[in-house]
């Protein structure tokens, strides 16, 4: 491939309107060569000035580089400044916003650039005085009122890549039509270099607030509990720590060589616990302490895994549905009916389906969302609990409208040190579940790829030629256009989801069988698997 003139002048004017001296260089340096025909420097060109990054529900997630398709300070200036002419649009002009960050790369120059042009543009902000868990933003925007609020994080996407999330005044991630309104804002920003910044944002630590609140959460009366955990070289353990302390759960084992934060995560390939080997370290802590529960955050602390002892003394992670099955179950047990007489679960389309037999039986509502936990917290009044299957978990919607992986790991260290003094586990409780209201088995069928365009070609694959039966039964197929971009296909005891990843390169089929025991699910299951591996090949 070679640099053409468009290409050559896209690439010069991006240099020039670029505030920050380092990704000017940076990016003066791939143009020098591709200009001098170094194989590989065109093309790498070429996809740097490909953006601009998206702005959606999710804000922005990309690999922190020069060029308009990155994470850098003139695309986070930019994307500010659409922000506030947005707010201000909306009549909240010199309002509160707070701005928090995790440790990725880039991440402390990035809230300072916004938090410097929100401050140039009028308004009042906040920031906070070090790296510190998603949620303890979500729980800034709702204790100080603020109109808005800007977590810069790219959660657990890989250690390349950084992200800007952004909360509205209701506390919880935007929604349409917001994102659309946002991005034509960004449209009409001027050059990052013309947009003014300056100093003076306050500086406020919520910390021990947020502390006070997770401590409140129903643990019980038990403490005796030993907890190994993770942060995956993240912003968590030491919140973790913390809110463990405060709780009076006095147990707890880091994995050392995952504690302190590191951007590069050299641990890890992905810093996600859904991923595979990601939590071989926590496991093998757990298993050299003879701890009761594992716990994995991920990076920026909204997510949250959990690990048990099975009855062979193996280790295993558990999966989103049964952790969310299981603290729902928990957390409907200690609602006060008097306080809140008609609680609502909530849970998405691509979860398990057990929770609303729960909530059935327990005489609670229960709802069903599109994926994304901004959209479970707009599950209706009375919010208790909601998980999705991601392990994101929100346990206390009371005061964090989103996932919150340090409220659910406090919360599970609570449950687990009730089960213990009773002399009984979580798998007990998942079996006792499951000879309640059936056995409700999930899996996932990922597939990652390289060029976006492959997973709107399978979806449209899936929807011109549905499949007539899979996992051995009839199916039909349920398209969710034009409100989601997912198809559904059920039939007796089996479910499909399909849709795009909203946060990484990948198409998603999520698989659940339903069935009276434990070896005829895990066998219809097996067969579902297959025929779905087949049906997005």
């Amino acid at each position: 491939m070679t640099t053409d003139s468009t290409l050559r002048d896209t690439a010069f004017r991006w240099i020039a309107d670029d505030p920050d001296e380092r990704t000017r260089a940076e990016l003066q340096a791939v143009l020098a060569k591709a200009l001098g025909g170094e194989p590989g420097a065109a093309e790498d060109l070429a996809d740097r000035m490909a953006g601009p990054l998206e702005f959606g529900t999710a804000g922005l997630r990309g690999p922190v580089r020069a060029g308009p398709n990155g994470m850098n300070v003139a695309v986070v200036t930019r994307t500010t400044a659409g922000v506030a002419d947005w707010l201000t649009t909306h009549g909240h002009a010199g309002a509160l916003v707070v701005v928090g960050r995790d440790a990725r790369h880039g991440s402390e120059a990035f809230a300072t650039a916004a938090a410097e042009v929100l401050t140039a543009a009028g308004f009042d902000v906040k920031v906070f005085p070090r790296p510190l868990p998603t949620p303890v933003l979500a729980f800034a925007v709702g204790r100080l009122g603020a109109v808005a609020g800007i977590q810069i994080t790219a959660s657990h996407n890989p250690p390349a890549d950084n992200g800007y999330k952004l909360y509205d005044a209701t506390g919880g991630q935007i929604v349409p039509p917001s994102d659309g309104e946002i991005e034509r804002a960004i449209q009409a920003a001027p050059d990052a270099v013309s947009v003014p910044r300056a100093p003076g944002a306050e500086v406020v630590d919520l910390l021990d607030r947020y502390l006070d609140e997770v401590a409140t959460l129903p643990l019980g009366p038990e403490r005796a509990v030993r907890v190994a955990a993770t942060a995956l070289h993240g912003v968590g353990a030491g919140t973790l720590r913390a809110a463990f302390e405060r709780a009076g759960f006095t147990d707890l084992h880091l994995v050392d060589a995952q504690e302190t934060p590191d951007p590069d995560f050299p641990t890890v390939s992905f810093p996600n616990p859904e991923e595979p080997g990601a939590t071989d370290l926590l496991l093998e802590l757990a298993s050299e302490v003879d701890a009761d529960l594992a716990i994995a955050l991920d990076p920026d602390a909204d997510r949250c895994a959990l690990g048990v002892r099975e009855r062979n003394g193996e280790w295993r992670m558990l999966r989103g549905d049964e952790t969310g099955v299981l603290l729902g179950s928990y957390v409907l047990s200690t609602v006060d009916r008097t306080v809140l007489p008609d609680p609502l679960v909530a849970t998405t389309i691509v979860s398990s389906s057990m929770l609303g037999e729960i909530a059935k039986a327990e005489g609670a509502r229960y709802a069903e969302t599109l994926t994304g936990f901004k959209w479970l917290v707009r599950a209706g009044e009375g919010l208790v609990f909601a998980y999705e299957e991601a392990l994101g978990l929100c346990v206390n919607p009371g005061f964090v409208r989103d996932k919150d992986g340090i409220a659910a790991a406090t919360l599970a260290a609570g449950l687990a040190a009730q089960l213990k003094a009773q002399g009984r586990t979580p798998l007990d409780v998942l079996d006792e579940l499951a000879e309640r209201h059936g056995v409700h088995l999930t899996d996932q069928v990922s597939l990652r790829v390289t060029d976006l365009a492959v997973r709107g070609q399978l979806m449209a694959k899936v929807r011109a030629t549905p499949p007539a039966r899979l996992g051995g039964v009839e199916v039909t197929l349920e398209d969710l256009l034009p409100d989601a971009d997912v198809v559904r296909l059920t039939g007796d005891g089996v479910r499909v989801v399909v849709r795009p990843s909203g946060t990484e390169p990948k198409l998603k089929a999520y698989l659940q069988v339903v069935a009276g025991a434990r070896d005829a699910a895990q066998e219809r299951l097996t067969a579902l698997r297959a025929d779905v591996e087949e049906l997005l090949a």
